[in-house]
């Protein structure tokens, strides 16, 4: 079969969408939305709920693309600093530089509009470390690439983006795109992730690029109130659905369909999201009436907090970022272990620390993904 090409001269598609079939979808996206960003912002410190959350993002927008890393391999790895090959460190790197090119994008928006230069300087950072360093970081590509299996030929594509002598007038009709007006801010946000994606502008980090632009966009327009909105579980448990969708733009210039698509994933995913970090901030409120007994020192609530953010640690890791002494840490360490709260997963011998995990809160942020029984008919 020949390769899907570039929608050349088809975007934007907005006289083209069918509205009645999108409207049945937006109320309830919107108001999903809504519930989840109510729901944290009424909690004091967001961050607790956020960091399990956004590791999560991290990991499965970067498995999306085929890496391998689980959450506990990227926190064992912070926590030690080795992974058990060169491949998985090079995974492990894709998913913590995710999560640094998110940070480094929201810390730009508090100074600058949602441009190709918040995107570029924030694919530099993605592409910092691990394999993409060699695959021109913040710049666009100069010459024709595809999609399609590995070691394919461009004849046996499953997908050709728009050319490198139009990408950059491209673009620039993307950012344009971007800062219209518009009838429903979602639907032109899931219009502005397919035309990412089919302009496929860089080398490579293409496809976590496009997903990082979800949340900083919903940002951007006021939708949340923090850039933490995350899509990718959706996307990676619907993998198949997700790519047919976006092909299907430039294949059969059906926007509207992929549209019905991107609204469904952002109301299960706010909703899925809703009852996680709901399950987060209850174990929070268990451990706070449980840890002070057990750790029985007054940096029990740092400690906790601490523990929130980083559920695979080492002892040193412990100390180090927090007020404690070495002792101090070991012992409460030990306390929490004994009452069942942490388990040592790599004792420490000598010079090396031990490794300790948070299994209730491992099981909360790694749970099970999304389902979707009510896909609609595209």
């Amino acid at each position: 079969m020949a390769p899907v090409r570039y929608h050349e001269g088809m975007f934007p598609p907005d006289g083209r969408l069918d509205w009645p079939r999108l409207v049945p979808l937006i109320g309830p996206a919107s108001a999903a939305v809504a519930r989840y960003d109510g729901m944290l912002s009424g909690v004091p410190n967001p961050r607790i709920l956020l960091a399990p959350l956004s590791r999560r993002e991290a990991e499965r927008s970067s498995r999306i693309e085929g890496t391998q890393a689980t959450i506990g391999e990227v926190l064992e790895f912070e926590a030690r600093g080795k992974a058990s090959s060169p491949a998985r460190r090079d995974d492990i790197l894709e998913v913590i530089q995710y999560r640094m090119a998110m940070k480094h994008a929201a810390d730009m928006l508090n100074e600058l509009p949602l441009s190709q230069r918040v995107i570029r300087d924030s694919h530099r950072v993605l592409l910092s470390r691990g394999r993409g360093r060699y695959r021109s970081p913040g710049a666009y590509r100069r010459n024709r690439n595809f999609i399609g299996p590995a070691g394919c030929s461009i004849e046996e594509a499953t997908f050709i983006p728009v050319g490198a002598d139009k990408l950059l007038d491209a673009m620039a009709a993307w950012e344009r795109y971007m800062h219209q007006d518009h009838p429903d801010r979602l639907v032109q946000l899931a219009i502005l992730h397919a035309e990412f994606e089919a302009l496929h502008p860089f080398h490579d980090g293409n496809g976590r690029m496009g997903r990082m632009l979800v949340p900083l966009f919903m940002w951007q327009m006021g939708l949340i109130r923090q850039p933490a909105f995350f899509i990718s579980p959706y996307m990676e448990a619907n993998r198949e659905a997700y790519y047919e969708g976006l092909l299907s733009v430039s294949r059969d210039d059906d926007w509207t369909g992929w549209c019905r698509f991107f609204l469904n994933a952002v109301r299960i995913q706010a909703e899925d999201d809703l009852v996680r970090a709901q399950a987060i901030l209850d174990l929070h409120e268990e451990m706070k009436s449980r840890v002070p007994d057990v750790a029985r020192t007054r940096y029990a609530v740092e400690v906790l907090d601490w523990m929130f953010e980083r559920p695979i640690f080492s002892s040193v890791q412990l100390a180090r970022e927090t007020a404690l002494s070495a002792p101090t840490a070991r012992r409460i360490l030990r306390r929490l272990c004994d009452a069942d709260i942490l388990h040592e997963a790599v004792p420490g011998r000598g010079r090396r620390p031990g490794i300790f995990v948070f299994p209730s809160l491992m099981r909360v942020a790694e749970g099970g993904e999304p389902m979707n029984p009510e896909e609609p008919d595209r």
